[in-house]
């Protein structure tokens, strides 16, 4: 996911004369690295300041550049006010990319892991907020990005453990299709769409057919696709690697309460700090973040309709 982040930036540096990016001294983790590396007059390294890195970035996009942010989303984070006070509110052409989002940073342990990103992003007025779940998917979702007028968030993986998309179209506030089904609809974001795929085929085994919706984009949420699947299946479930408290799942549940209730069953982190992991798989065993974890919450909601 890095790598394609970086690749993808030095290809639109080269498109986009006005394009800077500013990084947090991060750039060999977050991949910025390869951009510095092109187009050095165009990047700027705060230091560990992430709330310069923030102020800087508003700075340059006030002056009529593009934007780009990057470093750890647990620590961007702690810009949090600098994003709403400055980049939110004038409504400043800010894209903001969270690297080693969610679980990924699986060895570094919970100040490394980031589940509260999206409840923080998508309360800011007019924030866009986005998860791609895999590089294909990166790179399309972020000329959509770059292309928008006004702050974004993407929230992107350490590295990129399953492929869902040999290509792909991205609209921003579209959510796509990956797998048709009638029995369930998953809603799945970031890399638990591949989580959600694999559940789909085990599901099969039981004779469950599985609807998989990428959610790619949190804010603003796909409410036509969203709904059309709660009438179609009448059971849904919410896939995400973040706290269940505050991301797509709450955002999904708001929507449904007022537009059509539908039982719902949400897989995320159960309001809790992760840990370090020997490996992904076993932080994502100990969170409930699996495809066997979404299967067991299938089987419950098609029990409830």
């Amino acid at each position: 996911m890095r790598l394609a982040f970086g690749k993808t930036l030095v290809e639109l540096g080269l498109k986009y004369k006005e394009l800077y990016v500013v990084d947090a001294d991060a750039a060999s983790h977050t991949m910025t690295s390869l951009f510095a590396e092109n187009f050095p007059e165009r990047f700027v390294n705060v230091g560990i300041s992430e709330q310069d890195l923030v102020g800087v970035a508003a700075g340059l996009a006030a002056c009529g550049k593009k934007v780009v942010v990057a470093t750890y989303a647990s620590f961007l984070m702690r810009a949090w006010e600098q994003i709403r006070n400055v980049v939110g509110r004038a409504r400043l052409n800010v894209k903001l990319v969270g690297t080693h989002g969610g679980i990924s940073n699986y060895g570094d342990g919970p100040s490394h892991q980031c589940f509260e990103d999206f409840a923080l992003m998508r309360v800011i007025p007019g924030m866009r907020v986005v998860a791609p779940a895999d590089s294909v998917e990166l790179r399309c979702c972020f000329e959509e990005v770059l292309g928008v007028d006004g702050p974004v968030y993407m929230r992107i993986g350490r590295d990129e453990d399953g492929r869902v998309y040999d290509d792909c179209v991205c609209r921003l506030g579209v959510a796509n299709v990956v797998r048709d089904g009638f029995d369930v609809g998953i809603i799945a974001t970031g890399y638990m769409v591949f989580e959600a795929l694999k559940a789909a085929k085990e599901l099969k085994n039981y004779g469950i057919d599985a609807a998989v919706l990428d959610f790619h984009t949190i804010k603003p949420l796909d409410t036509n696709t969203l709904i059309k699947y709660a009438r179609a299946t009448g059971a849904l479930v919410v896939a995400e690697e973040h706290n269940v408290l505050g991301g797509l799942g709450s955002s999904v549940a708001e929507t449904l309460i007022k537009e059509y209730p539908t039982p719902t069953e949400f897989v995320g982190v159960k309001d809790m700090y992760g840990h370090s992991a020997r490996s992904l798989e076993d932080l994502r065993k100990f969170l409930g973040l699996t495809a066997s974890d979404i299967v067991r919450a299938v089987k419950k909601v098609v029990k409830v309709k």
